[in-house]
């Protein structure tokens, strides 16, 4: 609930432990809880209720993660990294910064859309692998449960998408990896450095062909 938003991080153990503790998790670093930037912080908390918040004012937690007083940063375990916002200047507002976690949440699985899709080009893994599915199906949440069970192999290995065929701003992906509608569900791979990618159309997911078409491509 937005009650428990932020959560207050008082010490570098209880830190590390928030930050273990999710796929993606945001911590602002105030020195003073009560600024204006703070307040923010707090709304923007209360917008994204998926994403936990934490707030420190420990100068022992500040050093600890190297972190400059109004500053936010959000921790992503799916390739390790770590992206910092500076809040110093005064002119990032909730809005900014509901858009910078939307645009750097990277997970196990990440859905494809126009604004997740800058963090996408920026992770640091070069191998992405997009199932490409109709969400309004109703085998989908099954489909999602196997291609979640495959992506925890790879972590830290290829990233997880998940592609909406529904949504128009998709259509050029498809076309991309010259796919129909009537072939889907599919799984394409592909190496950013080299545009270098594979295509493999299913009737059905399961995490062995999840795992054999990964390995494929990787060897």
């Amino acid at each position: 609930s937005t009650a428990e938003k932020p959560v207050l991080l008082n010490n570098v153990a209880d830190a590390e432990a928030f930050v273990n503790g999710a796929e993606v998790a945001v911590i602002g670093f105030f020195q003073d809880p009560q600024s204006p930037e703070a307040e923010q912080f707090r709304l923007a908390a209360g917008q994204i209720p998926e994403v936990p918040f934490g707030l420190s004012s420990s100068a022992a937690v500040l050093s600890h993660y190297g972190a400059s007083a109004s500053t936010v940063a959000l921790f992503r375990r799916i390739d390790n990294d770590r992206r910092d916002l500076d809040m110093s200047s005064g002119d990032v507002d909730t809005k900014k910064l509901t858009r910078f976690v939307r645009m750097n949440e990277l997970r196990l699985v990440t859905e494809y859309d126009p604004v997740t899709a800058i963090g996408v080009m920026q992770s640091s893994l070069e191998l992405n692998l997009l199932l490409i599915t109709d969400k309004m199906s109703p085998k989908h949440p099954e489909r999602m449960r196997k291609f979640r069970a495959a992506a925890e192999l790879y972590k830290g290995k290829i990233l997880f998408i998940l592609l909406d065929s529904n949504l128009k701003s998709n259509e050029r992906v498809l076309s991309y990896f010259q796919l129909k509608k009537s072939q889907l569900p599919a799984l394409a791979i592909f190496h950013t450095p080299d545009d270098e990618h594979d295509v493999l159309t299913l009737d059905e997911i399961s995490i062995e062909r999840v795992k054999d078409f990964c390995n494929r491509f990787l060897q």
